[in-house]
């Protein structure tokens, strides 16, 4: 009978083998759709917190890093690259964006102070210091808002469930996260989830590029800013001031013009143009593709 000769073999049960299997169970979380995103969303949340209310040009240079950390996340958390922030072709979706959302705002004023609902005077205040520092916060808020959203949670979620759960799911927490706003009630989480929600999520599925969205939501922003209108309850220094009259569903209250149910229509169909597109462009992701 010969000798068996016992190698050991390692079991990983000592502490390297334990330090190997947390860092690789904790890898994989972090690797997943909802691990990346939740990575992600706290650390461009806290560049926002730290820089959106910030003087001069802090808000900006809050944006370039949050920029940079979500490229950091993507790349080495979701292990994926990131066209939808490429410097390719930005200008021109930046444009575009923001043309559809100065259109969308003056078209919805328009009709509001048509139907007697607004009435504006010039403010007379400093020109070029109103308008920087708008610019400088709603830069910041744009760019920001639309990496947590679209950039992160749309994306992660649609790989998980496809493009339509995605939509929704991001629409109604867009919708939430408005309701600590000043004047928010249940109408205004309803109107922010459909006109911004959908619309905004509608127009990433269609171009799939974070920049283009970033321009549409940049000048719907800056745009009720300058005329003086309170943005998501919030009534910073513009270029005019704002005499509300009448109903509230047509003016928005002191919420202002996104709680006005012209913007609601109208952000509604436009949205459902984008949706068409994205699905004729291939843009809708059922659950299975977009796992794969």
């Amino acid at each position: 009978m010969g000798t068996a000769s016992v190698t050991p073999h390692d079991t990983g049960s000592g502490p390297e083998g334990d330090r190997e299997g947390l860092g690789g169970r904790w890898g994989r979380i972090a690797r997943s759709p909802l691990g990346w995103m939740l990575t992600g969303m706290v650390g461009v949340g806290l560049v926002s917190g730290l820089t959106a209310t910030g003087p001069g040009p802090v808000p900006v240079l809050g944006a370039v890093a949050a920029v940079a950390v979500y490229w950091l996340v993507m790349r080495h958390a979701a292990q994926r690259s990131t066209p939808e922030i490429a410097r390719l072709g930005a200008g021109r979706e930046v444009l575009l964006g923001g043309g559809i959302g100065l259109g969308f705002i003056l078209v919805s004023v328009l009709l509001i102070t048509a139907f007697g609902g607004y009435s504006f005077s010039w403010a007379g205040d400093g020109f070029m210091s109103v308008v920087w520092t708008a610019v400088a916060v709603q830069v910041g808020a744009a760019v920001t808002e639309e990496l947590l959203f679209r950039g992160l949670a749309l994306q992660a979620l649609e790989k998980l469930w496809g493009s339509w759960a995605a939509i929704v799911i991001t629409s109604l927490f867009f919708g939430v996260a408005h309701l600590g706003a000043p004047a928010a009630n249940a109408w205004s989480g309803v109107a922010i989830a459909l006109e911004a929600g959908v619309l905004l999520g509608a127009a990433f599925l269609w171009r799939r590029n974070i920049w283009f969205v970033v321009g549409l939501h940049f000048a719907w922003n800056l745009t009720q800013q300058l005329l003086g209108i309170p943005v998501s309850g919030h009534a910073p220094e513009g270029l005019f001031t704002v005499d509300v009259h009448g109903s509230a569903l047509l003016t928005g209250g002191g919420f202002g013009l996104e709680a006005s149910i012209m913007p609601v229509l109208i952000g509604v169909a436009i949205a459902v143009v984008m949706l068409v597109r994205a699905h004729r462009d291939g843009g809708i992701k059922a659950r299975r593709s977009a796992n794969r």
